[in-house]
């Protein structure tokens, strides 16, 4: 098995369907853009690329993207994407830390590589001259995989420390490819994909299912999020799915310029990478309708865990279902998943508990990191260091993870349920609640709050948790802050926060 075969089977099958445009200039057809990553990986092959070896990519959007790892899996390499907001020396530790013998980079991102990274890694930097040399080299025919071949080293994104490279086989990524078509969307070549957020993450991975059906892949001018580019895609495109966190939901809705685009044209927004607070899914559904989808997944089981489908979402917030809305939904197509108490035996239903994954995409492990692959895969199943409950039904409801939970005089405190109570103040644009040193109890709650407006009132914060939640869990300690501190994929950085305010 190798995941190239899934361009060359609609460059074949759909030659002269448009494969990847820029706002509304077409570049590529399928039969064009299958025969770059043919050259891209006689080049590779030619620059020394063997089976087995990494190449690591450090680019932003743009539209060789999926080109250059279906060129990577054509030669037999393992892609190890790196997201282009980092620091040249994270990216370089990444190159260091899995042996990579390439690195093609994007010219915004080359000078820092060229100081930082490790001699042996050659840099290649896109539309220069070393680049150009490799898209006209001779097509190379695709290099024999095994399923269990390793594809792509997906770092995670460090949030409590140096990223780890979770080491996802073929086999990972055509599973987690094929579940796409069974539980979000039956997807044809009049369908569009927008790359939105980074494709070296969830949107990249989410365009190989896209890829396979032969969609056409739409990229903004700016090759990023903007509200308004979104809205002149909708112009011209239809039957469209993007990707999006929640923080740029809120954004995208929020936005003038937005408020005029075309919401027939959209097909699904996938919505995930962190919590999804019930507040953003009612404003979602309000002025999208029924086009929401909420998946969980992590690096080391990529996409892939728990989903709401449309329509369970759509019916949960219809019915006012806040503890179903905010669920992730029901396990995918062919993974378990189950929660367990601290010595790792199944919870009961509503038993609070870690969320373990078992399934054809769980990662094999970390790569060089045998006591951390040990401690995350244990007993056949993926402990995710996700703190969650299963309901009678099946229904997965996220509450943190499990470094982030509060214990107040012996009562655990989840921040997640807090934060949706905040957010529905409309003064509150975001939140993070944290536990902090308190010498009668512990821990006791802080919460920071990003202010909407000048009106944002701490006492009407408070009487809102007095209302809808428990009054020992209600903040002790409130700061307002100008914004909160975030790694490169969006995600709020607890353990920062913790070291400024005292929370270790």
């Amino acid at each position: 098995m190798n995941l190239a075969r899934l361009l060359d089977a609609s460059a074949l099958s759909f030659p002269d369907r448009p494969a990847v445009s820029l706002a509304d200039r077409l570049l590529y057809d399928y039969r064009a853009y299958g025969a770059l990553a043919a050259r891209l990986a006689g080049g590779l092959s030619a620059a020394g690329v063997r089976p087995g070896d990494r190449v690591l990519l450090a680019m932003s959007n743009n539209s060789d993207y999926l080109a250059v790892l279906f060129a990577v899996w054509r030669a037999g390499g393992v892609a190890a994407p790196a997201n282009a907001k980092l620091h040249p020396r994270e990216i370089a530790f990444m190159a260091a830390d899995c042996g990579a013998r390439l690195c093609l980079a994007t010219p915004d991102l080359a000078e820092g590589l060229a100081r930082e990274l490790p001699p042996e890694t050659r840099l290649v930097v896109h539309g220069e001259a070393d680049w150009r040399r490799l898209a006209a080299a001779e097509s190379a025919s695709i290099t024999d995989r095994a399923d269990d071949d390793l594809a792509w080293l997906f770092y995670t994104s460090g949030t409590t420390g140096r990223p780890k490279g979770a080491m996802l086989s073929h086999r990972n990524l055509m599973t987690m490819a094929v579940l796409y078509l069974a539980d979000v969307d039956q997807l044809t070549p009049q369908d569009t994909h927008f790359h939105l957020a980074a494709q070296s993450h969830a949107t990249g991975l989410f365009g190989l299912s896209h890829i396979a059906k032969a969609t056409h892949q739409a990229l903004p001018a700016s090759g990023g999020f903007s509200p308004a580019e979104i809205a002149d895609l909708l112009r011209v495109y239809e039957n469209a799915s993007f990707f999006v966190p929640p923080t740029s939901l809120r954004r995208l809705l929020r936005d003038p310029a937005f408020q005029a685009a075309r919401i027939e044209n959209i097909r699904t927004v996938l919505l995930g990478a962190a919590p999804v607070y019930a507040a953003d899914l009612r404003a979602g559904y309000e002025a999208l309708g029924s086009r929401l989808w909420n998946g969980y997944g992590q690096g080391e089981s990529p996409c892939t865990i728990t989903a709401m489908p449309k329509p369970l979402l759509a019916a949960a917030i219809q019915a006012g279902d806040e503890a179903r809305m905010v669920s992730v939904g029901l396990a995918r197509t062919g993974i378990e998943v189950r929660v367990v108490d601290a010595e790792g035996r199944p919870s009961p239903p509503g038993e609070v508990g870690e969320v373990c994954v078992r399934g054809d995409t769980v990662m094999a492990g970390y790569w060089a990191l045998p006591d951390a692959t040990a401690q995350a895969l244990r007993d056949g199943w993926l402990h995710t260091g996700d703190i969650g409950a299963l309901d009678a039904e099946g229904f997965l409801t996220l509450l943190d993870r499990a470094k982030d939970l509060v214990i107040s005089g012996g009562s655990n405190i989840y921040p997640r349920e807090i934060e949706d109570v905040l957010l529905e103040h409309p003064s509150v644009a975001e939140t993070a609640v944290i536990g902090v040193p308190d010498p009668e109890w512990g821990e006791s709650v802080m919460a920071l709050i990003v202010a909407r407006d000048a009106g944002l009132d701490v006492a009407e914060l408070d009487a809102l948790c007095l209302r809808r939640i428990a009054r020992f869990k209600r903040p002790k300690h409130w700061r307002i802050v100008e914004a909160l501190p975030k790694n490169s994929a969006g995600k709020v950085l607890k353990r920062d926060l913790r070291a400024t305010y005292g929370g270790g």
